[in-house]
């Protein structure tokens, strides 16, 4: 009987070692395409890169009383009005005011800065256009810059889905208004959302006394 069952362990190992095997060629090929997918995907994605950068390098060459700037982050930018005067910037923790307006390579509008709006942004917290989170953060007050952004850090592959197409580099025009830290902002909100309580409380008092009463409407 012992001997029989060592036959049949030995058998079931045999058998469980084999399917195991044929599982694993098995996958092999979905592990090597998938691969091949990825280099293909990278490659793809670097060509695209280097063909948007080639345009935004056309467009800098057009324009050579311009100076451009070229960031760590993979973009370019050009001061329209700069403040030499202030040395900070926004950074986390901060909140940002901003009106932009957004450009296709060509110069031409795609967003005016009446349709976008100014825009309330709390710095590293929210999520905006990457190349917009960066740029801001190398802003001064009151300064004005133009950013020259690749898709990968504008849109991407699939665009808004409104009026910008997909892997469409941008320029995006900004300007800094004013930036402070969250508490003092959130402190300021407090003090105006106080001041219209009590507005609206004189208000009514002032109607309430002004309102006739049913007896002075019995002596008209």
């Amino acid at each position: 009987m012992k001997v029989i069952r060592i036959i049949v362990v030995c058998c079931l190992f045999c058998i469980s070692f084999s399917a195991c095997k044929q599982h694993q060629d098995a996958r092999r090929p979905v592990s090597r395409a998938s691969g091949v997918f990825m280099k293909k995907s990278v490659e793809r994605n670097k060509k695209l890169i280097a063909t948007e950068e080639d345009r935004i390098a056309a467009v800098m060459k057009k324009n050579p009383n311009i100076s451009y700037f070229a960031s760590t982050k993979g973009y370019w930018y050009t001061y329209e009005t700069r403040n030499t005067s202030d040395t900070l910037t926004p950074k986390k923790g901060d909140v940002a005011f901003f009106n932009y307006e957004l450009k296709d390579l060509d110069g031409n509008i795609i967003y005016t800065e009446v349709e976008l709006r100014s825009q309330v942004y709390r710095v590293d917290k929210q999520e905006i256009m990457t190349g917009l989170r960066e740029g801001i953060k190398l802003m001064r007050k009151n300064e004005r810059v133009s950013f020259l952004f690749p898709s990968h850090i504008a849109y991407g592959y699939h665009g808004d889905n409104k009026k910008i197409g997909p892997n469409q580099p941008l320029i995006c025009t900004v300007t800094l208004n004013d930036f402070k830290p969250e508490a003092v902002y959130r402190k300021e909100l407090e003090q105006n959302s106080s001041l219209n309580l009590d507005s609206i409380k004189k208000r009514k008092k002032v109607i309430m006394k002004t309102k006739p009463t049913a007896q002075d409407t019995l002596q008209q």
